[in-house]
């Protein structure tokens, strides 16, 4: 379908799918899918709402589309924000054990989200279970893949992203450069940001794909939450 990304996103945004997003994260503690929600919880899971928005409201896809010549399509689209998300959970695995369990709260989003998008598209039911199943698989193996790229050095990390970014298909091995420029400096600033920040608001910010000003790349302010962490 000719600019399906841009049609989904118009069409599930934020202002849409929150509100289903939002009975997994009850403004006061409850029995539900989570069970009964500590403050705390309830907090973590409201920051990983928010860095998972992150990751598919402040992505510019448009560049990605251009610079890395993928063609303008969901599965595109999934790929782009599936390297946002690993970033995040990459991140977050260093905030001990709240950081790993909004770990789980970001994925489970991002799968709340692909199944939404899934269903706007008209998708028959079986087919997009089929789908999923096949994704979740995708997405697991290139966790494990980009975790060992990210260990590696820049040839390993560039494999990584041959195998799933480009699904073996790239040719221009300035395309993989700019990938891992690109993976390196927004892990280097996703670092830098306070981690009880990222826990109580789950606010983060991607540098560009291509840097106008590469001394631009300064430690990020901390962002600015009321008493209650919101």
């Amino acid at each position: 379908m000719a600019l399906l990304v841009r049609v989904l996103r118009n069409q599930t945004s934020i202002s849409q799918w929150v509100p289903v997003c939002s009975r997994l994260v009850p403004v006061s503690p409850t029995h539900g899918q989570w069970g009964t929600l500590s403050g705390t919880s309830q907090k973590i899971k409201i920051a990983a709402l928010r860095m998972y928005t992150s990751c598919v409201e402040k992505t510019d896809f448009e560049e990605f589309f251009l610079r890395c010549q993928m063609p303008d399509t969901f599965n595109s689209w999934f790929l782009i924000t599936l390297l946002h998300v690993w970033m995040c959970l990459v991140r977050m695995k260093q905030e001990g054990r709240s950081g790993k369990y909004m770990c789980r709260i970001i994925v489970h989003f991002m799968w709340e989200d692909v199944e939404q998008r899934g269903r706007v598209m008209g998708v028959n039911s079986y087919i997009l279970k089929k789908n999923m199943l096949m994704m979740t698989n995708n997405f697991y193996a290139a966790i494990l893949g980009y975790d060992e790229g990210i260990l590696s050095d820049d040839h390993g990390l560039a494999a990584a992203l041959w195998r799933t970014f480009f699904n073996q298909k790239c040719e221009d091995p300035r395309q993989l450069e700019l990938l891992v420029e690109y993976v390196r400096k927004q892990l280097q600033y996703l670092d830098s940001m306070n981690g009880e920040d990222l826990l109580l608001t789950g606010e983060v910010s991607w540098r560009p794909l291509v840097e106008k000003n590469p001394q631009s790349i300064l430690k990020p302010r901390s962002p600015t939450y009321n008493d209650e962490g919101l």
